[in-house]
């Protein structure tokens, strides 16, 4: 079973009210990671369904995903839980993450830290090839967020 924690910080120029209302905004996040097609938001910071789309290896991946926010701070951090399936494939795919803003002299950190784990058929790829699909996806949040945030 891959698994990894992961963790993650960036330091952008917006203070963080600003960042909370970027941050927050599930629709644009979305079309910063590759992998995330439709979103479909049924309860702002609370409920969304999402489904995931790539091809890993042999593999197409279409997974529907429920999100639950299981805690918020307002303006502050945000933790949420994602589960779900492959429409075709036998595969399972989870993540438990939080983000957390902390406001510095020069703007804010955002900090994201969190546990994935993919079970199933894509788990056969190997956990190494997985970890590195899981970076690439942190990176390109992590990319969007640098270039949208210090605008």
């Amino acid at each position: 079973m891959p698994s990894a924690d992961f963790s993650r910080s960036l330091g952008v120029s917006r203070p963080a009210p600003e960042c909370w209302g970027v941050l927050t905004d599930v629709s644009q996040v979305a079309r910063w990671v590759s992998v995330v097609g439709e979103v479909r938001e049924l309860e702002h910071l609370s409920r969304y369904e999402v489904v995931l789309h790539d091809e890993f290896g042999p593999f197409k991946l279409n997974a529907d995903h429920t999100v639950e926010v299981t805690d918020v701070e307002e303006g502050r951090s945000i933790r949420f839980v994602a589960n779900g399936s492959d429409r075709q494939v036998s595969t399972n795919i989870s993540v438990n993450a939080r983000l957390t803003l902390v406001p510095s002299e020069s703007g804010t950190s955002i900090e994201v830290e969190g546990r994935w784990t993919v079970l199933g058929t894509v788990a056969t790829m190997g956990g190494g090839t997985i970890r590195k699909k899981a970076d690439t996806i942190v990176e390109e949040f992590f990319t969007s967020a640098a270039a949208t945030l210090n605008q």
